[in-house]
């Protein structure tokens, strides 16, 4: 075979090597095409079934839920603030809390004697508002159930009483036993006066779920990172005040600097049911 016929066949092998290689690669890009395809498709169904799961969310917890009907007395900014203490106290503690959060029953079981005698005495009034942030992340609705039947408690001019009641008896955080009325109503019988029909109709028709619901949603917007968040005249005292962390003797401390010069508070109202609003 001459030479010059040698050389047109290595060219054609050569020639059909390349093609296949071509080949190869053109397949490769296809299905990687096929598999791109398919993941976005998983994806936007991953979106949509999301989409469809926090519309669901806010038909169920939302503005959908039923008229809000704030409980008695409630004051401040979209009436979610519930007053414990003189209205006229020269301080004031905002107290952001979760029925069901741990550390919320560990400060008010370290600092509750404190905060009733700097209330008693006119010294501060408090100022609790309501979250839930532990039913969206261990699931459940004992945060929910108890923040209403606590503002249940408030419709009654109860709610001191039964929000301590409730943090002495908080169960596991790993169980949702707040979320069983039953359970709520059963702790009411320790406050007196409390364990009534009315509390009862109150609790079991979740007359101010939707009431709670907007307080907990006001809490994600705040930019507050968890709870017990506390501030004492606007400014965070927990768990630390500037250098100094937070502890009965300087809560009394800081108060005490707030109020210099200042008249401890004397008026004190009883709730006053309110109406219902769309």
């Amino acid at each position: 075979m001459s030479e010059k016929n040698q050389e047109r066949k290595r060219t054609a092998r050569e020639r059909l090597q390349q093609e296949r290689e071509q080949e190869k690669a053109r397949e490769k890009r296809r299905r990687l095409l096929i598999v791109s395809a398919a993941v976005v498709g998983v994806l936007g169904l991953a979106a949509v079934i999301g989409v469809i799961a926090a519309n669901a969310g806010k038909k169920d917890g939302g503005s959908d839920a039923g008229p809000l009907q704030a409980p008695a007395g409630v004051q401040g900014k979209d009436q979610l603030a519930i007053p414990v203490g003189a209205s006229d106290a020269p301080s004031t503690l905002t107290v952001w809390e979760d029925f069901r959060c741990p550390v919320c029953a560990q400060f008010e079981n370290a600092f509750r004697d404190t905060i009733h005698d700097l209330e008693a005495t006119g010294q501060v009034k408090a100022e609790y508002h309501l979250a839930t942030i532990i039913d969206g992340n261990m699931g459940g609705s004992g945060s929910l159930r108890a923040g209403n039947a606590a503002a249940c408690a408030q419709d009654v001019g109860k709610f001191d009483p039964y929000h301590d009641v409730l943090y002495q008896n908080q169960p596991p955080e790993t169980e949702d036993g707040f979320g069983e009325n039953s359970r709520l109503i059963e702790l009411a019988g320790k406050v007196e006066g409390l364990d009534t029909p009315a509390f009862r109709s109150c609790v079991e028709d979740g007359t101010h779920d939707t009431w709670v619901q907007k307080s907990a949603t006001a809490f994600t917007n705040s930019g507050f990172r968890g709870t017990p968040t506390v501030l004492l005249n606007g400014e965070k005292v927990f768990p630390y005040k500037g250098g100094e962390q937070i502890s009965p003797a300087n809560l009394k401390k800081w108060v005490a600097e707030a109020n210099k010069g200042k008249k401890p508070g004397t008026q004190r109202s009883t709730p006053t049911p309110s109406a219902p609003s769309s």
